[in-house]
């Protein structure tokens, strides 16, 4: 794809603009192909862009929205009060095929709702997902979903889940035939509930999905799986009880680094090893998670999330859109579905 173009909700998150504009001017930078349409308030972007050279300034436009979805509002107030808002806007230029996906870091509910009614979902798929990369074991990556777009899931949907997760692997990671597993409280056929078990039935009906059974929490980051699914209201703790002990680590690496002249030297002589782990768990490398199941690319990044943070959710947004991923997944329901009559 010789031009990207990617539209940014610049208002969404906890920070707004002082996040969001950083990572865009990072990225254009870095990024000859890509293009970027700013949504928000024009009286604060236009500023920022002063530093970029004039071929830089000509792949940047700006639409001006008044009004911002908060963090704090209600999807409906959204839906119905907010239709001029950046969020809205970027992903109706998603929808009239204006740019090539979006990204924001707004209010969750919000941006599900909007996407659900704006973009519509594939055929074959009832709801979108919110799917993201984890690390595991030997420098792999998991692809783990829901992370909270659906706290109620039917075994159906469940499917779908591994379905289009299944695609994004291969796509993605280019994984030939991704395991897919879902998660349970044990790995035994008679564990889990009514929803988890039926689940099981359909993977195992799938030819066309490479299912390898239950797999526990523990095996999230063991790399015994490609493709861990499970419904969103526990895709979401996990998601964030992962994130919250990756932060622990790194916190006690730096305070045990600095705490005597002792191991500020071992610091120094482990600097390289040290950089490597916190490259690792670092969540802002794995922040930007997808809404699947859409017919559009929509990336979520988190709203604290800091200006890195959301030139990962930039890139994650650019990779999906080189290799048409809706149309992928498209072509993968399809297939499935044909396969199951």
């Amino acid at each position: 794809m010789s031009k990207l173009t990617i539209a940014l909700d610049i208002m969404g998150g906890d920070h707004g603009p002082p996040v969001t504009l950083p990572a865009a001017l990072k990225a254009i930078q870095q990024h000859s192909e890509l293009h970027f349409i700013l949504c928000g308030k024009e009286t604060l972007i236009a500023p920022c862009l002063q530093s970029l050279t004039t071929e830089q300034r000509e792949r940047i436009s700006i639409a001006h929205c008044e009004q911002v979805v908060e963090m704090g509002e209600s999807p409906r107030s959204a839906l119905r009060t907010k239709k001029s808002s950046s969020m809205r806007k970027a992903i109706e230029l998603v929808d009239e095929g204006v740019a090539d996906a979006c990204v924001s870091a707004g209010n969750t509910g919000a941006l599900l709702t909007l996407a659900f009614y704006i973009l519509k979902t594939l055929p074959g798929v009832d709801r979108p997902a919110l799917i993201s990369m984890m690390p595991t074991v030997d420098h792999h990556k998991v692809f783990l979903l829901d992370l909270g777009a659906n706290v109620n899931c039917t075994a159906e949907i469940l499917f779908q889940y591994g379905v289009m997760g299944s695609v994004l692997a291969e796509q993605i990671s280019g994984i030939q035939r991704p395991r897919v597993a879902l998660l349970n409280v044990g790995e035994e056929d008679i564990k889990g509930n009514a929803q988890v078990k039926h689940a099981d039935q359909l993977f195992r009906q799938a030819a066309e999905i490479n299912y390898i059974g239950y797999v526990e929490g523990d095996d999230i980051f063991t790399d015994n799986a490609d493709v861990v699914v499970t419904d969103g209201f526990t895709g979401n703790v996990a998601l964030k009880s992962s994130e919250g002990l990756a932060k622990l680590v790194i916190n006690e690496l730096r305070q045990h680094s600095q705490a005597n002249i002792f191991t500020r030297l071992m610091a120094k002589i482990a600097l390289p090893l040290l950089k490597s782990i916190y490259n690792r768990v670092n969540p802002d490398q794995y922040n930007g998670a997808s809404l699947i199941g859409l017919r559009g690319i929509v990336v979520k990044s988190h709203g604290n999330a800091s200006s890195d943070a959301f030139y990962y959710a930039i890139l994650e947004a650019m990779k999906e859109a080189r290799i048409g991923v809706p149309e992928k997944i498209k072509n993968k329901i399809e297939t499935v579905l044909l396969e199951q009559l």
